[in-house]
């Protein structure tokens, strides 16, 4: 985005944006109070990063005494370790809403620091809590007197539905096939890469703005922090909520067991090394966490900023943001 220099002082977004956001930030916090869900603050710096090989942490250094730790900080991406640390300390249903940051991260509707709300439910599945999830996105529609409907889908239904095959058993050039007429080198892409090509290019786009798509059960290869589910195929027990063509959250029936979750932040850090990325350190909190015992729970994460988007129908991330990044 180019900024003329007399000007670029000024917010990008207008004053009903910002009059909005407070408007959802008090909607939000009405929400959970409602439903005696625990709203709590943890810290932005940790002593571990994101081993995600898809998602680049941002880090500073610490100049004060040594005594106070380590001096290289990571910036979190999400505040999901430390929410569970607390889940398996005892606190409870709990959500907290605040910036998260993300490097590499900006375009029509990224920012590298941006607004996310994340919940944990004790004792719920992906399917409960994205019930939820849609729960909130319609209230938040409703203050801006807009209406939306609901459609669930299972991530193979979807794929079988769309391109008439099946995303756990079609072979690589199975699922390139639809991606051939954009000219996509298939060179070192994944069967997850073109799986997520095939949801950015040809699924999100004709998505209807009216609609929340509630799409879950996920190949077992994309679990992340999910539990995978025993059977023919396996799955992930996540899902994804979608608001007409924009992704607006990421949900887990959270994983539990410590050495699971150890092996997995391992093979993260072999993708890392392979690809020549940053390898921050593991979360050894987050772990031991676990170790001691993480309850059973869901939890999501929803993007503030994209909700506001489609409140507004806005097409860029700026136009809800006072200050974007090139403003900052």
């Amino acid at each position: 985005m180019t900024t003329n220099p007399a000007n670029d002082w000024q917010p990008t977004a207008p004053l009903r944006a910002l009059k909005l956001r407070a408007g959802l930030y008090a909607l939000i916090r009405r929400f959970f109070a409602e439903r005696g869900v625990l709203e709590v603050e943890t810290p932005i710096l940790s002593e571990a990063g994101n081993t995600d090989p898809n998602i680049q942490s941002l880090s500073l250094e610490f100049e004060g005494p040594a005594a106070a730790g380590q001096r290289r900080r990571w910036l979190r991406t999400s505040p999901e370790h430390a929410l569970k640390r607390l889940l398996a300390a005892g606190v409870g249903d709990c959500y907290e809403l605040g910036r998260v940051f993300r490097n590499g991260e900006a375009g029509k509707c990224h920012n590298p620091e941006f607004t996310m709300l994340e919940w944990y439910r004790e004792g719920w599945d992906h399917h409960r809590l994205m019930e939820e999830c849609a729960d909130l996105v319609q209230a938040a529609m409703a203050l801006v007197g807009k209406r939306t409907t609901v459609r669930r889908m299972s991530f193979g239904e979807l794929y079988r539905d769309r391109f008439g095959l099946d995303p756990h058993t079609a072979s690589e050039a199975e699922l390139y096939a639809p991606l051939a007429m954009f000219g996509i080198d298939p060179q070192g892409l994944t069967r997850d890469d073109l799986l997520d090509l095939l949801m950015t290019h040809l699924v999100q786009p004709v998505l209807p703005d009216n609609r929340i798509l509630l799409l879950y059960d996920y190949p077992a290869s994309q679990c992340a922090l999910a539990r995978i589910r025993p059977g023919e195929p396996p799955v992930a027990e996540r899902f994804e909520l979608y608001l007409g063509p924009l992704e607006l959250a990421n949900g887990y029936h959270e994983l539990c067991d410590a050495g699971e979750q150890r092996e997995r932040f391992g093979r993260d850090l072999v993708v890392r090394h392979r690809r020549g990325q940053v390898r921050p350190p593991v979360d050894e909190r987050l772990l031991a966490a676990l170790d001691a015992g993480l309850p059973s729970c869901a939890g999501v994460a929803l993007g503030v900023d994209r909700l506001l988007m489609a409140m507004l129908g806005c097409e860029r991330i700026a136009d809800v943001l006072a200050f974007p990044f090139e403003r900052a």
